[in-house]
């Protein structure tokens, strides 16, 4: 940024000024009370709109109610005009936002609103109100104030303008953000879907088992009922034949009728015990069958389990016990893998750094060929080393892998076939017993027949006409079709209504399963993201100092050269160190080191010049990426006299001075502006200040 003029209107001692600035260094040079340091407050006022103070009395001249102030720059080859006025409302005097302005040549780039214009100006000169203020413009009495500060201030104050204090702003942040994500996590660990998750899961897929077995019963009953439905109907319809043959033969056959209904009856209890005794014998066979083939599953297990190396005698808990350390072994050895990867990785960036660079990576020392070359090679080897190691590992991990993925199959098949032995052993003893007893009353029942059969025989020589045992055959068939029926309807019902609970149970675990797993996916990018806080904030404490460091080197080399500059070659020289802290001490031809307290004020005004200029270098180039390319001195030569020659050797330092594009200096030294490159002087006749230019 270079500012080419500044028109003043009403602001303090100038009614009507115009002051042009030249590229170089400009000295704006009178006596006490003139109006210099006015331009300055102007230039400020123009570019940031804010008072120095609480109000705007240090700039609008006494007895008028209005002001206004126009200043025009070059940046990156453009030019700017920005134009701001003031106005004195009652005992207030505030700015007057109906003359702000900024534009690009002719063109407006904002106006009326003063945080629209700074942030253009912002945009345009990356300067803010901070920078300048601390850094390009150099206030009166204040050149000294860094280095009068105690070193922790000046250091936090720095830190700060070089944007190193905001490592230190985020790593506090991150702190108050981890514990956030830490306490949300805790709570998700005491959520009682993520700690019954697996039992969730175990429960979901035993309810998806029944419900499928459910379904297959279904199936078949609702077939079996259409069947039975069939059945009854047929049996009904032979019964009602027959009633109607009972009632013509009713009065014949009535003692025969009674009798053989008995038999029949008798006939028909017999023949439901015989086949509910030979389904009995059937059971009993089939469980013995599935009792046999389920125990020889399981000692099938039993010795896959111990060819594993495993007790397969040990309780089920411990079995898992077993299989879990499985787990554990693999988890030691993929911890190891990561760990040889670690070192290959940190292997692999030394050999890189060290292939790139004939350095070490650690000290930065240079290195010898012949050494460089021994360390490369023992970085390979060392990492073929590893790779060895590694593909060792993955071979352990794979055959433990399958080692218990066979243990763990095993172990399924036990706890499935275990239970369900043991279920079949006793339903084997029920049927049994059950078989017994129909035995016991099938021999009773034909007991109680004979005797029917042989008063049946006593009456038979009566009645030959009609056979009522078909009658009672055929009710006996609809009464069993009607039972059978009813049985199968209300099994149907039950299993129907099972059926719907199932479904609705599944559909809650399978909520509560999703939104556990969530809940657990959750906890798990938690703890991912606690983790690269926890990096990020360990790398925000570490590279602070670091950068500071860096900082202070570069700003010692470039306060020293401006030093050397200022001090002359007849002078002794001043050999400038700083520390952590950025706080400059000084260093004699003999190494005798004095603090800034301990100089003369000759010594201190120069090295506090040399140090605000190197420091306004480092601090724009950190923040903005530019270099310091204007810079405003406000009585640059306090504590200086003419007689050691002292201000004409800073007048010569800051006119020699390129690296800085303007730089303008307010004094009232003449010496010190015969080396200007352009002296703009003021005088005051009366209350008003006038400009000249040059020697005019």
């Amino acid at each position: 940024m270079r500012i080419q003029f500044i028109q003043l209107e009403n602001i303090r001692s100038h009614v009507k000024s115009t002051v042009p600035f030249a590229k170089g260094f400009n000295c704006l040079v009178g006596g006490l009370g003139c109006g210099k340091s006015s331009i300055l407050y102007a230039i400020d006022f123009a570019l940031f709109g804010e008072p120095l103070g609480r109000s705007y009395d240090y700039l609008l001249r006494e007895g008028v109610n209005s002001g206004k102030i126009m200043l025009q720059f070059v940046q990156d080859g453009k030019s700017y005009r920005i134009s701001r006025g003031l106005k004195r409302r009652s005992q207030n005097i505030n700015q007057d936002f109906d003359e702000l302005q900024l534009l690009q040549d002719e063109d407006l780039v904002a106006s009326g609103k003063a945080d629209a214009v700074v942030e253009q100006l912002m945009a345009i000169t990356s300067l803010d109100k901070e920078l300048y203020r601390e850094i390009v413009w150099v206030r009166q009495e204040h050149l000294k104030e860094l280095l009068n500060a105690r070193p922790r201030e000046r250091q936090k104050r720095l830190d700060e303008l070089f944007g190193l204090s905001n490592y230190e702003k985020a790593w506090g942040n991150l702190a108050g953000l981890q514990r956030e994500y830490q306490t949300e996590r805790r709570i998700y660990e005491k959520d009682s879907d993520v700690i019954g998750a697996e039992g969730l899961s175990s429960e979901y897929n035993d309810t998806a088992e029944e419900f499928t077995s459910l379904e297959i019963q279904l199936h078949g009953l609702a077939k079996k009922l259409q069947e039975s439905e069939k059945a009854l109907q047929c049996a009904d319809l032979k019964l009602r034949r027959l009633e109607e043959l009972r009632k013509q033969t009713e009065d014949l056959r009535r003692k025969e009728t009674e009798i053989r209904s008995s038999i029949s009856g008798a006939e028909d209890v017999l023949t439901s015990l015989a086949k509910r005794i030979e389904r009995k014998r059937d059971a009993v066979k089939n469980f013995r069958q599935r009792a046999d083939s389920m125990g020889e599953q399981l000692e099938s297990c039993k010795t896959e389990l111990e060819n594993l190396k495993i007790p397969s005698d040990k309780p089920i808990e411990a079995l898992k016990q077993h299989i879990a350390a499985f787990d554990d072994q693999i988890t030691s050895l993929k911890g190891k893998q990561e760990s040889i990867l670690r070192s290959i990785q940190k292997n692999q960036k030394r050999h890189s750094s060290l292939s790139a660079e004939n350095r070490c990576p650690l000290c930065l020392q240079p290195l010898a060929t012949e050494y460089r070359g021994n360390l490369i090679q023992k970085i390979e080897d060392e990492n073929a080393e590893f790779r060895n190691m590694m593909s060792q590992l993955q071979r352990d991990i794979v055959e433990l892998t399958k080692t218990r993925s066979r243990a763990d199959d095993a172990l399924s098949k036990i706890q499935m076939l275990d239970p369900r032995i043991k279920e079949c052993e006793h339903r084997l003893n029920d049927e049994s017993q059950m078989m017994i007893e129909l035995s016991r009353e099938c021999d009773e029942k034909k007991k109680l027949a004979n005797e029917l059969r042989k008063r049946l025989q006593a009456i038979q020589a009566e009645i030959d006409e009609f056979d009522v045992s078909d009658l009672e055959a055929a009710r006996v068939t609809r009464d069993d079709a009607f039972r059978h029926f009813y049985q199968l309807e209300s099994d149907l019902r039950g299993k129907e209504d099972r059926k719907k609970d199932l479904a609705k149970r599944l559909d809650e675990l399978k909520e509560r399963i999703n939104n556990a797993q969530e809940k657990i996916e959750h906890m798990e990018k938690i703890s991912k993201i606690m983790e690269a806080i926890s990096f990020i904030r360990d790398a925000y404490r570490s590279i602070q100092p670091r950068l500071r460091s860096e900082f202070v080197k570069v700003l010692r080399n470039f306060v020293q050269q401006v030093l050397d500059s200022l001090v002359g070659r007849d002078q002794p020289s001043m050999n400038v160190l700083i520390d952590e802290t950025y706080t400059p001490c000084v260093r004699s031809e003999s190494s005798v080191e004095r603090e800034v307290s301990n100089l003369s004020g000759g010594e201190r005004t120069l090295l506090a010049f040399a140090y605000r200029l190197g420091l306004g270098q480092l601090i724009m180039q950190s923040r903005t990426g530019r270099g310091l390319s204007l810079l405003l001195l406000d009585e640059p030569t306090e504590s200086l006299g003419t007689e050691d020659s002292s201000v004409n050797r800073l007048a010569d330092a800051v006119s020699r001075f390129k690296a800085t594009e303007q730089i303008i200096a307010v004094t009232h030294s003449e010496d010190f502006a015969e080396k200007a490159d352009h002296v703009v002087r003021l005088e005051k006749e009366g209350s008003v200040s006038r400009i000249s230019l040059g020697n005019e």
